[in-house]
């Protein structure tokens, strides 16, 4: 568990940075929208594109591990989204807690915990799960354009969906890195570096951010985010476990990998993305606090579960 906390810490240290500062005036209020901007157009951005340019493909072809993640997070997806879709009538809504149930913290906290817990052979899942959080996060983009476009005509969804996906910087960015990284040219290196700069500040300002947006109250009821969470951190890794093992039957190691990681806490890129379309994102801040709590109890438990299978 010890190692489990080391991970998390920072996480909750860096939320809880940005509540403090909120709470006593430090940062103003338009703190938490300028840092979210930030994160939005250049930080997050710059880090999807170096971590999609540096992926090699001969290791991040596993089509057991791929089908396997892809269709759990896509099953909690599916599920939360009805579910809020149901209750509120709000598809967009809907789809950006659909998302925060699927969303796993695979950059920031699944590569050391995979490499923490077995090895570097840990990294390859956790590179492959990073890269399939993308597919999930344009998914959700499309399900958000539909719903605020809803009472628009067919071809005019049609058409705004792909203008969105073309002009989202959070999409643009990996799939740029992907076809960087096919393309076998070097980087001139102070462009490099300034890439780097940028990648280093996503993380820390986008969990600043969400620690500033905590001191805003929500309409929605607490045990939304309750049940959020609990879909997060419990439901998503038994999902994937019957998937991988049972079914599939994937070696230990890959079904180990793939428990953690969804197993792991909702990341920064679903509050990114209720930034981005200017939407509420109250419910996906206390997810965000919650499932990293709550993590330091559910990964010690996958983990204790891990090595004795």
């Amino acid at each position: 568990m010890l190692y489990v906390f080391n991970v998390v810490l920072p996480v909750f240290a860096l939320i809880l940075i940005g509540y403090l500062c909120g709470r006593t005036g430090k940062l103003g209020a338009s703190a938490s929208i300028e840092l979210n901007r930030f994160v939005v157009w250049l930080a997050l951005p710059a880090q999807l594109f170096n971590f999609a340019a540096n992926s090699g493909w001969q290791t991040l072809w596993q089509p057991g591990f791929i089908g396997a993640f892809f269709l759990s997070c896509l099953m909690v997806f599916a599920l939360v989204l009805f579910i809020s879709w149901y209750r509120t009538g709000d598809l967009a809504a809907a789809s950006f807690n659909g998302l925060s149930a699927s969303y796993s913290n695979t950059g920031y906290m699944g590569i050391p915990l995979c490499a923490l817990a077995l090895g570097q052979d840990g990294l390859a899942p956790a590179i492959i799960s990073t890269f399939i959080v993308f597919v999930m996060f344009a998914l959700a983009t499309v399900f958000i354009e539909i719903g605020i476009l809803s009472h628009k005509k067919s071809h005019e969804i049609i058409l705004s969906v792909a203008k969105s996906l073309c002009t989202n910087p959070l999409l643009i960015a990996p799939v740029a890195g992907l076809l960087w990284a096919v393309s076998d040219l070097q980087m001139y290196d102070p462009i490099a570096q300034v890439i780097a700069f940028l990648a280093a500040a996503s993380t820390p300002c986008a969990l600043v951010s969400i620690g500033l947006f905590l001191l805003q109250k929500s309409d929605a009821p607490a045990s939304q985010a309750w049940g959020i969470s609990f879909a997060k951190l419990f439901v998503q890794p038994l999902i994937a476990w019957i998937i991988a093992s049972p079914i599939l039957d994937l070696p230990g190691l890959w079904v180990t990998a793939i428990v953690i990681l969804c197993a792991l806490p909702t990341g920064t890129g679903p509050f990114m993305l209720a930034q981005y379309y200017k939407a509420d994102g109250s419910v996906i801040s206390r997810v965000v606090l919650i499932t990293t709590m709550g993590s330091l109890l559910s990964l010690s438990l996958f983990l204790w579960w891990g090595n004795r299978v």
